[in-house]
Order: C-alpha cells, then sequence, then structure tokens
C-alpha cells in the first residue's frame, strides 16, 4: 500500500508564508493605515472588526477549500443554481481583476514609488499617472504572457524585503510615534467595530481565498500528499501562520495611521499616508526603498492576478485564446487606474458590499459541507435571501437611499450597522434545510 508522506512543520510553515505572501498586496498595505486615521482613539473595536474580515474570513475560505474535496469557486456556486455558478465566479474574478484589485497596483506603486520625486506640475496633471500606467502594465502583459519562475523568484526575494522595510518602519512608528491619537471621524464615532468590520472588505482578501486555497491544495499535492485529511490539516495550518503575519502587520500599520493625524491631519488614501510617514522618519531614501519594494510587490500581485483572471475566462470561453485576454484584461486595467486610487476605492465599496457577504456565507456553508450533506436547498436559500439585503446594503453604499431602505433600517436588526443580511442568511439557511426535506420525499415517491 502507498503511504502518503506528512508534511514537515518546516514545509508547512513555508507554505505558510507563501500564502501570505500571495495575500499580502497593495490593499493590505493601504486600508490598515486609513482605518487607524478615521478611528483615532477608537483604534481597538475598530481593528478587531478589520481583523475578523481581513484576516479572520481570508483564514476560513482557505480552509473552507481544504475541506471541500478539491472544488472550486464554480462548483461551490452552481450549488445555489446552475446560472448563479456561471455568473458569481465572473464577478469574482472581474472584481479580482481589471476592474478594482490589479487597477489598485498600478496606482499604489504610483502614489507611493512615483509621486514623492515627482515635480508638483506632473503630479496634479494626469499626465505622470498616464505614462506610468503605460510601463507598468506593459510589464504585466509581457510577463503575464509566459509566467515564469522569474516572476516567482522575484516574489519570493521581494516579499521578505518588503517585509524588513515594513518592520524597520513599524517598529520607529511605535517607538517614536508622529502624535497622539485623535478624535475619531464618522462611523468609527458611534461604532467603530461594524466600520472596521466592512473596512475589511476592501482588502478583498476573503474573496481571493476561493483562489488563493486551491494554489495552496495544489502546493501541498505537488509535495506527495493526496490523503483528503492531511490536505485539510496542512492546509488550515498554512493559514493560521499567513493569518498570524498578517494580523501582526495590520495593527502596527493601524497604530501607525492613529497616531499620525496630528502631524499629517487627515490624508485621502493610505497610499498617502505611508509616503508622508516614510518620509517624516528615512526622508528621501526611504521613500525611494519602500518605493522599489512596493513596486515590485504590486507588479507580481498585478502579474499573478492577471493570469489568473486570464486562464478563467479562456477556460469558460476557449474561442478566444489566453492571450487576447491578457492583452483585454491589461488594458481596461490600465485605463481604470488613471482613475485614481481614491476614486477605484470609492467606486469598489458598493460592490463589495454587495458581494460579500454572499462570499461568507458560501464559505460559512461550504464549512459545514460534510453536515449538510449537499442539502443545496440550503445554498440557495440562504444566499438569496443573503444577497437580497446585501444588494440594499451596497446600493446604500452607493449613496441612494429609495424607500425601502428607510424601512430595512428601521424594521432588520442590524441593517444600519451594514450587518442586516446576518438574520436573513440563517432564516434561509434553516428555511432550506427543511425543504431539502420535502424534496427528498417527492424524490421517493415519484421510485
Amino acid at each position: 500500500m502507498r503511504t502518503t508522506p506528512n508534511l514537515s512543520f518546516k514545509e508547512t510553515f513555508f507554505i505558510g508564508l507563501m500564502l501570505f505572501a500571495i495575500f499580502f498586496g497593495a490593499g493590505n498595505l493601504i486600508f490598515p493605515l486609513s482605518l487607524g486615521q478615521a478611528a483615532g482613539e477608537n483604534l481597538v473595536p475598530a481593528i478587531v472588526g478589520f481583523l475578523l474580515t481581513g484576516v479572520g474570513l481570508p483564514l476560513l475560505g482557505v480552509i473552507a477549500m481544504g475541506v471541500s474535496k478539491n472544488e472550486d469557486v464554480q462548483t461551490i456556486s452552481a450549488k445555489v443554481h446552475p446560472v448563479f455558478g456561471l455568473l458569481f465566479p465572473v464577478v469574482i474574478y472581474l472584481t479580482l481583476g481589471p476592474l478594482f484589485a490589479v487597477p489598485r497596483t498600478g496606482t499604489v506603486s504610483y502614489e507611493i514609488g512615483i509621486v514623492p520625486f515627482l515635480p508638483e506640475a506632473l503630479r496634479t496633471s494626469g499626465w505622470g499617472m498616464a505614462l506610468y500606467s503605460v510601463v507598468f502594465f506593459a510589464i504585466t502583459y509581457l510577463l503575464s504572457l509566459n509566467p515564469s519562475k522569474i516572476v516567482d523568484r522575484i516574489g519570493k526575494i521581494l516579499t521578505p524585503v518588503l517585509l524588513l522595510i515594513l518592520f524597520v518602519l513599524l517598529t520607529k512608528s511605535v517607538a517614536d510615534p508622529l502624535g497622539s491619537t485623535q478624535v475619531p471621524v464618522g462611523l468609527y464615532e458611534s461604532a467603530p467595530f461594524f466600520k472596521g468590520f466592512q473596512e475589511g472588505y476592501l482588502t478583498m482578501d476573503t474573496i481571493g481565498s476561493f483562489v488563493f486555497g486551491l494554489i495552496v491544495i495544489s502546493t501541498i499535492r505537488a509535495k506527495g500528499v493526496e490523503s483528503t485529511r492531511q490536505i485539510a490539516k496542512v492546509t488550515a495550518t498554512a493559514g493560521f501562520v499567513a493569518a498570524a503575519g498578517l494580523a501582526l502587520v495590520y495593527i502596527g500599520l493601524a497604530y501607525t495611521g492613529a497616531t499620525s493625524v496630528e502631524t499629517l491631519g487627515h490624508l485621502e488614501n493610505g497610499g498617502l499616508i505611508i509616503t508622508n510617514v516614510s518620509n517624516l522618519h528615512f526622508g528621501l531614501w526611504g521613500n525611494l526603498i519602500l518605493g522599489i519594494a512596493i513596486f515590485f510587490a504590486c507588479l507580481t500581485t498585478s502579474i499573478g492576478l492577471i493570469v489568473a483572471c486570464a486562464s478563467f475566462f479562456n477556460k469558460l470561453r476557449p474561442s478566444i485564446s489566453y492571450k487576447n485576454y491578457v492583452l483585454i484584461l491589461t488594458i481596461v486595467s490600465a485605463v481604470i487606474s488613471n482613475v485614481g486610487l481614491t476614486q477605484i476605492i470609492s467606486f469598489s465599496i458598493p460592490v463589495l458590499v454587495a458581494i460579500y457577504p454572499i462570499v461568507i456565507v458560501l464559505i460559512a456553508l461550504t464549512l459545514m459541507g460534510p453536515a449538510l450533506k449537499n442539502r443545496n436547498a440550503v445554498y440557495t436559500w440562504s444566499v438569496l435571501f443573503a444577497g437580497i439585503v446585501s444588494v440594499f446594503d451596497g446600493i446604500k453604499a452607493a449613496g441612494f437611499e429609495p424607500g425601502i431602505i428607510g424601512f430595512l433600517g428601521e424594521h432588520l436588526p442590524l441593517f444600519s450597522l451594514g450587518m442586516g443580511w446576518l438574520i436573513p442568511a440563517i432564516l434561509g439557511g434553516f428555511l432550506g434545510y427543511g425543504l431539502s426535506f420535502r424534496q427528498k420525499a417527492y424524490a421517493l415517491e415519484e421510485v
């Protein structure tokens, strides 16, 4: 009988570091800083909420993929309905790809690595970003055509370098803060935990966990592990390693942002915050070193996401070649990146508010898969009820408030806090569970 090898803790630990490197992208750097500035004296409850969605849910997503017996986002989504199984993955990949995540890699690397060295005229004209986007996404395009080990090696080298730079910067910020925490602003004053919870959506890591979890599983299988139980165990352990690293970085960044307001004032995005903090602590050399590391980190993230999206769409519709998908995706990403970081974030919020609860429900149901025993009605009704409410959440986040929004705010628990989908999702799950017995009864009668 063939025995399945057990991976050592060292091997599992390095898989966890790989997962951390995959998760740690542009959004992971900038959003905790903005949260810290806005939360101020309410930093603790705000960062706890952020860690739940920015670390806890991605961890659960990776674990869910580990126990799902090699199912992907299409297979899981199809349990809701075949049409949903086709459309929802498309939404997921467009969100992770050319609409938000990939353009953000260009704007973040530009604002952190290039803007500090530009004359004022270029900073405000828009030509600087336009020229930079052509160069950045041309490189992305060329390297995405034939993704090779060189990109993987750049990532393996640059991620530790970036972490070392961040460690030095955050240590300096903690030991010698720029000021004291200030009065919280907006919802961080009245509901810091729930505002931080929603802010964690912006990292998009919970959405990405569907894709990244499969990468981890492929890595484990490549080492000769075939046992379903062993794959789930290694995936979970690696997930905890990545989650611990993300949590530590987030807490340090949030504290840096919270203590920067007294000196910098409230800045419009995290890219500007870290650029100014780095400059005040280490001067232009600090900006230069940080900018180079951020450039390569964002470039490898951009390439990885373009490759994943092009592969998905090529599989979905093979009549268009992989290379043509890469071209289309990079051009769209380059155009959208010129909108600017603050605007990209603003546009992404309503979409993420609308789809994140659905992703959370799918992760929860996947984790409960063995207990549900493929009762797909549970998936259907839970996602349906959560999705209806989350769509109205997204409409509200976009600044529109039709009469039904006010009605839901008055009668649906937690709706005003952005969590109104939770109870409907649970009720929908129970309804689907009950209906599944009835469906089985009908099936037996027909037999």
